[in-house]
């Protein structure tokens, strides 16, 4: 077989990823968004889709106690992929391992999560798609944003519809804004006003983040 490598993204929700005969909510479409860049000669990614635990997404996806669903496990959760699936996956698949091919993605609480993990990892993550983040179920994001951002360097990509609720396009630009007062790392914004809080839309967008990020070009600041 063939010896190239391939950079990796890890996504939350695992189950909506690729087939809706298994999702419940939808699906994003990757695998078919993945075969079209390939038949077009574009640079192509390993996709680690990590299902959500039954009933548990809203502790797991969260490192903050959060109303009635008890304690916090995101802190341990993104501990997980990193010290336990990363490795698995790099010895068992043909991966880039360095940060410029590492990327973290997710929608609403996986998008929450997706940005902690490269607040709490920045030497691991070079690049995160934070997708209508449930920033309104995290106490902590702000204090650990003001805390950790200076030592993010990754390109972000946020993204948020119009009809997802008043308050996330505010608290998305909020948590933007103290981002960018502290850390140089790019970060790109789509809004779309019309779209809900769907699969649709984030399929719809995925490929913005994918090409956005730089899927398989490595980063001239890094040194491997």
């Amino acid at each position: 077989g063939s010896a190239r490598k391939y950079p990796v993204i890890y996504m939350h929700d695992g189950q909506n990823l690729f087939e809706t005969a298994t999702s419940y909510a939808g699906e994003w479409g990757v695998d078919e968004y993945l075969d079209s860049i390939y038949k077009r000669g574009k640079k192509e990614a390993i996709v680690v889709g990590i299902d959500n635990g039954n009933f548990k997404r809203m502790q797991e996806y969260n490192p903050w106690e959060f109303e009635n669903f008890g304690k916090g496990e995101g802190d341990k959760y993104v501990a997980f992929i990193v010290k336990t699936l990363k490795p698995f996956i790099d010895k068992h698949y043909r991966t880039l391992t360095n940060k410029s091919n590492t990327f973290i993605a997710g929608s609403s609480m996986g998008g929450l999560i997706s940005l902690y993990a490269v607040l709490k990892y920045p030497k691991v993550f070079g690049g995160a798609g934070i997708f209508s983040p449930a920033f309104w179920t995290a106490s902590g994001i702000d204090s650990t944003v003001i805390a950790d951002a200076k030592k993010v360097d990754s390109r972000l990509f946020f993204y948020a519809g119009g009809k997802e609720g008043d308050s996330m396009i505010p608290d998305m630009k909020r948590i933007e804004k103290e981002i960018q007062t502290r850390s140089g790392s790019p970060i790109k914004e789509k809004i779309d006003p019309q779209a809900k809080h769907n699969e649709a839309a984030w399929r719809k967008y995925f490929p913005d983040f994918y090409e956005w990020v730089e899927i398989g070009r490595a980063s001239c600041r890094e040194r491997v």
